[in-house]
């Protein structure tokens, strides 16, 4: 389908040690539509992460094939993929004088000289990055006088920065309360919506995924879900992502509510 724009076929992740292969997850097989905010969900430990990494070249995959608009992952050069593909993680960033303004600014280096001088057409999506996630206020900032909310949307507007069709973000609210997450979940919805990108993003925040996104990816121990909300529900793939002893899927209302005894 030409709509595909990121497809996996019997992909197996993990890690190599010493020639053994320690296998996480296998035979995923995900296909990511354009333009579509995608949730990537899963119990902690299942794999998440490790998925995200492999997508987007940053370690090697154990077996499978990722192709990125058909093009197998493997014949991209990194600066090649760069501009296809943009990666938000959760490390923190080391400590430094960096500005607001400058953070952004990384996002393109994939099309600047070997100078890193910015022309007029490269500043110009830099403040646009910004106007889009809101920080245009905080260009002078010190990143270490930012809130985590702050950090992250900066964080994002570097991704935007970079200008790639496919932007990945690896829980973009482990560190934020529930009025920052929100915020963040809508920033990405708002971004598919008006630039037309593709957001992966993986989470633990699987009520607000539900909601908000148009595609959900589950990942558990012997299956892999993939659908829109709605189909996974029928698909009552919700029922066992958590003990049930403590919180238990409501079709109802579409969300995990607390059991009550």
């Amino acid at each position: 389908m030409r709509d595909i724009v990121l497809k996996t076929e019997d992909l197996s992740i993990g890690y190599s040690k010493k020639k053994e292969n320690s296998i996480i997850a296998s035979a995923i097989n995900i296909s990511v539509k354009k333009g579509n905010f995608v949730a990537l969900l899963g119990k902690n430990g299942i794999g998440k992460s490790t998925l995200l990494r492999t997508l987007s070249k940053v370690q090697k995959p154990l077996g499978g094939r990722i192709a990125l608009n058909g093009k197998n992952l493997e014949h991209f050069s990194y600066n090649e993929l760069a501009k296809s593909l943009s990666l938000v993680l959760t490390e923190r960033l080391p400590l430094s004088q960096l500005t607001v303004l400058e953070i952004v600014a990384l996002g393109r280096q994939p099309y600047t000289n070997w100078i890193d001088k910015l022309t007029k057409e490269n500043l110009k999506k830099v403040v646009w990055a910004m106007e889009q996630t809101a920080v245009n206020q905080l260009k002078n900032k010190r990143f270490y006088e930012l809130s985590d909310g702050q950090l992250q949307r900066v964080l994002i507007a570097r991704a935007l920065a970079q200008d790639t069709e496919i932007i990945i973000l690896d829980e973009p609210t482990a560190h934020l309360d529930i009025h920052h997450t929100f915020k963040i979940f809508s920033l990405l919805k708002k971004l598919v919506q008006t630039t037309n990108k593709t957001i992966l993003i993986s989470t633990h925040e699987v009520n607000l995924a539900i909601q908000l996104a148009d595609e959900l990816v589950l990942l558990s121990e012997d299956k892999l879900h993939t659908g829109t909300a709605k189909e996974l529900i029928e698909q009552r793939a919700f029922d066992t992502l958590f003990p049930e002893e403590l919180i238990i899927f409501n079709k109802t209302l579409k969300q995990f509510v607390i059991k009550k005894n």
